[in-house]
Formats: C-alpha cells, sequence, structure tokens
C-alpha cells in the first residue's frame, strides 16, 4: 500500500508539471521570472528533462537505501512544493485556481504524507 501512495504522489506531480505549463508556472519561480517569456517558458520545460531522469533513477534505484532515501525525499518534496503554493497564491503571476491543479498540488501532498506516515510506522515494527 504504501509504494501505492508513493506512486500516486509523484504521478500528482508529474502532471502537475504538465498542467504548470498551462498556467505559466515560470512567472512565479523568481530565477526565471527575469527572462525574456519565451525564454523563461522553454527553460522551466527543458529543466524538467533532467529533473525527471534523475528522480526516476533515484525512486527507481535496485540500492533499496538510495530508493528509500529517495522516496521518503519526494514525499518531503511533495507536502514543501504544497507550502510553497500556498506561499505564492497572491502573486499576481500565480494562475493554479483551478480544481484540477489543486487538486494534482495538494493531493500530492496528502499522497507524501501518507508515504511518510506509512514508512515511519513500517520502521517502528521493525
Amino acid at each position: 500500500m504504501n509504494n501505492l501512495f508513493f506512486y500516486l504522489g509523484l504521478g500528482t506531480l508529474f502532471t502537475h508539471e504538465l498542467d504548470a505549463i498551462g498556467n505559466h508556472e515560470w512567472r512565479v519561480i523568481p530565477i526565471l521570472q527575469s527572462l525574456p517569456e519565451l525564454v523563461a517558458m522553454n527553460t522551466f520545460i527543458l529543466l524538467h528533462i533532467p529533473l525527471y531522469a534523475v528522480l526516476v533513477a533515484l525512486v527507481a534505484n535496485t540500492n533499496v537505501q538510495l530508493r528509500e532515501r529517495s522516496r521518503l525525499g519526494v514525499s518531503i518534496f511533495l507536502i514543501v512544493h504544497a507550502l510553497l503554493h500556498l506561499w505564492f497564491r497572491n502573486d499576481v503571476s500565480y494562475e493554479f485556481t483551478s480544481t484540477m491543479s489543486n487538486i494534482l498540488i495538494f493531493g500530492g501532498a496528502i499522497f507524501g504524507a501518507l508515504y511518510l506516515a506509512i514508512s515511519y510506522k513500517d520502521s517502528r515494527q521493525v
């Protein structure tokens, strides 16, 4: 069950990044917002190639310790990511107002929290 929560959380993160293109997320990211629109958008999109490659390599690694630590890190990030969205929600460039956007952002945080809670419970039983 724990792996299911992790993969659902990862799935919401990846799907959120698709949604982020339609919501111009680069306009809210401090480093990218100062760039010309097309450059910022293309940079945002292209940076996701190595990001996804590294994430998948880490969370599917054959080294059990690295894989588990990576999954814990991603799950923590899902919660921090939702908090960042709360932080930026009043920014004039913030466009993540649809129900779907919020399901992806905060659903990911819920799955991350569930994964962390079950992982903690499992580690206490060993």
